[in-house]
C-alpha cells in the first residue's frame, strides 16, 4: 500500500505541477535536476483494529528542492500549492484524504509532512477450514 500512495502523491505532483517538475521516488546521490520533489514514507505503522482489519498511519515527506534564485519566497509559493494537491489522493482505486498537513523551511529545502492514513483488510492466505457437523443429543 506504501508504494501505491506513493504513486498516488506524484500523480497528484504531477498534476499539480505539470513535467517541468522532476519527482523522485528513491534518493538521488548526483545529477538531482531542479526543481524537483524526492517522496519518502517516513514513519509507517500498522495496528490491529479488530478481527482482520488493520489501522495503518503512514507518514510521507516531500521534498521540494527549488532552482530559482529566490528559494524561500519559491518554496512557500510551492507549499500553499501543495495543501490542495495533496490533500486526496487515489491508491489501490481509492480516494484517500490527507492529514497533518504542514511545512518546514530547512537549509534551503522545503519538508512538507503529510499523512494519509486508512483502515486495510488482512488478505486471505490458505485455504478455508473444512465443514465441522455436531449432533447435540438433549435429555430432558
Amino acid at each position: 500500500m506504501i508504494n501505491k500512495l506513493m504513486g498516488g502523491i506524484a500523480t497528484a505532483l504531477n498534476k499539480e505541477f505539470g513535467d517541468a517538475y522532476e519527482i523522485y521516488t528513491e534518493d538521488i546521490e548526483q545529477g538531482l535536476m531542479e526543481p524537483c520533489f524526492l517522496i519518502t514514507c517516513v514513519s509507517p505503522k500498522n495496528e490491529l483494529f479488530r478481527g482482520y482489519r488493520y489501522y495503518r498511519e503512514n507518514l510521507f515527506m516531500v521534498q521540494y528542492f527549488s532552482k530559482g534564485p529566490d528559494f524561500r519566497n519559491e518554496s512557500m509559493a510551492v507549499q500553499e500549492r501543495l495543501y490542495l494537491a495533496l490533500e486526496s489522493v487515489m491508491a489501490d482505486g481509492r480516494l484517500i484524504f490527507g492529514s497533518n498537513m504542514e511545512g518546514e523551511y530547512v537549509d534551503g529545502v522545503l519538508h512538507f509532512r503529510v499523512s494519509y492514513n486508512t483502515f486495510m483488510d488482512k488478505a486471505e492466505t490458505g485455504e478455508p477450514m473444512e465443514t465441522l457437523m455436531q449432533q447435540v443429543n438433549l435429555k430432558g
